[in-house]
């Protein structure tokens, strides 16, 4: 036994209770679910196009890139478009999300591979949990399907998020996270990214992939 469930535990005896008492235990539950919110921007608080228009516009002044497609069908193409348009190389590194999984790869000429970056990749691509209107930011879970290591070592990342997983605020970004996941299930890590990497600790010059990828490109599936 811990120090910390020793007090626990001295403290139960004290109390003549075991804590699994089911009313005491919805007492705490209510308790948590009444506690006071905190302020949130109203930026955020749109919808439909207005909140994809948001989140666009909040990632590009982050310095993102961003471009709009109709159906997750439609990705591969604006991916192999990406690539192009930048003379990069026609390879990219995925996860094993079963969305990007699905999608017809074959009809472009990439190579894919996947598994996690070891940090000779290129390009990446990866699937957001979410994204946040009010700020441009995505919300990534680590994991085999999506892993932590494509969001930082590849010098372009491209990220995938649909439309109906942009959320107005961090706060329902985190809301969702708990209630996708749940107690106990909960991810190894959740990353929020917001534009490409950049510092301008050095003379107060903007330098780009200082701590990650160079560029972050993202596309929004709209169905």
């Amino acid at each position: 036994m811990s120090a910390r469930e020793d007090v626990f535990a001295s403290i139960r005896r004290s109390l003549g209770v075991t804590g699994n008492e089911l009313p005491r235990r919805q007492v705490v539950a209510d308790r948590i679910e009444r506690a006071p919110k905190g302020l949130i921007p109203g930026r955020g608080q749109v919808e439909g196009d207005e909140r994809i228009a948001l989140f666009r516009r909040e990632a590009e002044l982050a310095l993102a890139t961003v471009a709009e497609v109709e159906t997750a069908a439609d990705v591969p193409r604006a991916v192999a478009d990406f690539l192009r348009n930048h003379n990069l190389p026609a390879a990219i590194r995925m996860g094993e999300d079963l969305r990007l999984r699905t999608m017809p790869w074959e009809e472009t000429a990439l190579a894919v591979s996947r598994g996690r970056s070891d940090g000779g990749d290129i390009n990446a691509v990866s699937h957001a949990f979410a994204g946040v209107a009010e700020s441009g930011t995505l919300v990534m879970v680590s994991g085999p399907e999506n892993p932590s290591t494509l969001n930082f070592l590849p010098d372009n990342h491209i990220v995938v998020v649909a439309a109906k997983d942009l959320v107005g605020d961090y706060e329902e970004a985190l809301r969702k996270v708990r209630a996708t996941y749940g107690r106990g299930q909960m991810p190894r890590t959740v990353n929020f990214i917001t534009g490409p990497s950049r510092s301008g600790d050095i003379e107060q010059t903007l330098l780009l992939g200082a701590h990650g990828p160079r560029r972050l490109h993202v596309i929004v599936v709209r169905g």
